[in-house]
C-alpha cells in the first residue's frame, strides 16, 4: 500500500529515507508539488512530503543572508525580503500556473532543486550562484551539510552547485541558505515595437554589449505579447522587444535615455516605469503567455542556445510546427509553445545550432516515452551516473525523473 510520509524534523527525514533504503522502496520527494509535471513521470511506492519543513529560520538583512526550510513558499520569502527592500536576485520563476498548479505555491526547495532562474540571470546569475549552503539527506539515508552562510565558506567540493538542478534525485533538502540582495529603487523598460526576431536579436545584443547594465532582455512575438498583462505591451498589435534597467533613480533615468538613443534606429519606442516594468517581467519570468487557456493545451519547450542562434532555431521549428516563441536572456533562452510535441523536429533544430532543450509541459504519455531533458553525450552521462550511484546507490530518490 502506498503512503505519504510527512516529516516534521531533519531526523524524521533521515528515518524515512533510511527505511526506504532498507526496503528498497523508491520515494517521490516533493515540497510544494507545483513541478510534479516537469520531468519523467514517477512510479514510486511512497511519497515524502517536505512541506512541513517550512519557515524562515534565519534572516540577517545587513549580512544579505537568509535560511529557510525546503517547504517554505517562495512567495513568503519574497514578502519578508520586500519589507527590507531586498530580493532573491536570481528571480525564481513561478512555473505552477504553466504546469496547472496555483500561483505563488512553489517552494524554495523546488526552486533550488529545479535551478529556477528568471530574466535577471544574464546579470545576476542562476539559482546555483545564490545558494550558499544546504543541509540534506542522501539516498543512502545519511544526513550531510555543505557550504555555509557566506561565499568564502564554500571550500572543497562545491556540493551546492551539484545539488542545484538535481530535481530531488541526489538528496532531500532539509535547510537552504541563500544570498539576498537589495531591491532596485527604480525599474524601467525600453520597448521596441514591431521588430523581426532577427532585428530584435541584434537590438538586444547591442544593448547587452553596451555600458548600460541591462538586467533583462526579451522579445515576444505579436500573439505572445498580447497575453502580457500590461497595456502598453499587450495592445501594440505587433511584436515587442523589451530591455530592462534597474537601480537608483537618477542612474536608471540616465541609462534608459542612453539606451533609447542607442536603439533609435530600430524604430518606434515606448517605456515602462517601475510598477508596469515589474508586472511585465513577472509575466516573462513565469512564461505567462503560455499558461493553459481555453483551447487545447500546447506542448512547451525550454531551449538554451547561443543568443545569436535563438531566432534561427525558432524559425526552423516554427516553419515546421504551428506554435509561438518567447525569447528571454537576450535570445539565449527560447520558450516554445507548440501544437504538438514535435520531439524529433526540436531535437534536430537544437543539434543544428547547438544547445539543449527541455520538454517542460506535455501529456504524461509523451513524457513517459521520450527524453524530457537533453540527452547527454556518453562520457557526461557516465559521469552523471557515477554521481547518482555515490549519493543514491539503490535508486531510491525520484527514480527516473531525469532519464
Amino acid at each position: 500500500m502506498s503512503q505519504t510520509l510527512k516529516p516534521e524534523t531533519d531526523g524524521q527525514v533521515v528515518d524515512a529515507i533510511a527505511w526506504a533504503v532498507s526496503e528498497e522502496s523508491p520515494l517521490e520527494i516533493v515540497a510544494g508539488g507545483t513541478k510534479r509535471g516537469l520531468g519523467r513521470p514517477l512510479q514510486t511506492a511512497h511519497t515524502v512530503d517536505m512541506s512541513a519543513l517550512s519557515g524562515i529560520s534565519l534572516y540577517e538583512p545587513e549580512e544579505l543572508v537568509l535560511s529557510a526550510g525546503p517547504g517554505t513558499p517562495v512567495a513568503e520569502i519574497e514578502a519578508a525580503l520586500a519589507d527590507s527592500n531586498q530580493q532573491l536576485a536570481f528571480e525564481p520563476a513561478d512555473l505552477g500556473p504553466l504546469l496547472g498548479a496555483p500561483s505563488n505555491s512553489g517552494s524554495l526547495g523546488g526552486a533550488i532543486a529545479a535551478n529556477l532562474s528568471g530574466p535577471r540571470r544574464i546579470s545576476a546569475g542562476a539559482a546555483r550562484d545564490h545558494l550558499l549552503g544546504l543541509h540534506g539527506v542522501s539516498g543512502r539515508g545519511e544526513a550531510f551539510k555543505t557550504g555555509g552562510r557566506v561565499v568564502k565558506n564554500v571550500t572543497g567540493y562545491d556540493l551546492c552547485k551539484l545539488m542545484t538542478g538535481s530535481f530531488g534525485t541526489l538528496a532531500a533538502f532539509t535547510q537552504l541558505t541563500v544570498k539576498v540582495l537589495p531591491r532596485a529603487e527604480r525599474v524601467r523598460t525600453v520597448l521596441l515595437k514591431g521588430l523581426s526576431p532577427a532585428d530584435a536579436t541584434a537590438a538586444m545584443s547591442k544593448a547587452l554589449q553596451g555600458p548600460h547594465e541591462v538586467s533583462g532582455a526579451a522579445h515576444l512575438l505579436n500573439g505572445t505579447a498580447g497575453r502580457i498583462p500590461v497595456d502598453r505591451a499587450s495592445n501594440v498589435g505587433a511584436s515587442v522587444t523589451a530591455i530592462r534597467v534597474e537601480g537608483f533613480g537618477p542612474s536608471v533615468e540616465h541609462r534608459c535615455g542612453a539606451l533609447r538613443a542607442l536603439l533609435a534606429s530600430y524604430g518606434d519606442q515606448d517605456e515602462l516605469h517601475t510598477e508596469n516594468s515589474r508586472a511585465f517581467w513577472r509575466a516573462v519570468r513565469d512564461v505567462q503567455p503560455f499558461w493553459p487557456g481555453d483551447g487545447p493545451e500546447r506542448t512547451v519547450w525550454r531551449i538554451s542556445v547561443a543568443p545569436t542562434a535563438g531566432h534561427v532555431l525558432a524559425d526552423n521549428i516554427l516553419g515546421a510546427v504551428d506554435g509561438e516563441a518567447l525569447f528571454d536572456w537576450g535570445g539565449g533562452l527560447v520558450w516554445l509553445a507548440l501544437a504538438e510535441p514535435a520531439v524529433e523536429t526540436v531535437r534536430a533544430a537544437v543539434d543544428h545550432v547547438g544547445g539543449h532543450a527541455t520538454l517542460v509541459r506535455a501529456a504524461e504519455p509523451v513524457r513517459a516515452a521520450v527524453p524530457v531533458f537533453q540527452p547527454q553525450p556518453a562520457p557526461l552521462a557516465a559521469l552523471s551516473q557515477r554521481i547518482k550511484d555515490a549519493f543514491d546507490p539503490k535508486g531510491i530518490l525520484n527514480p527516473g525523473r531525469m532519464d
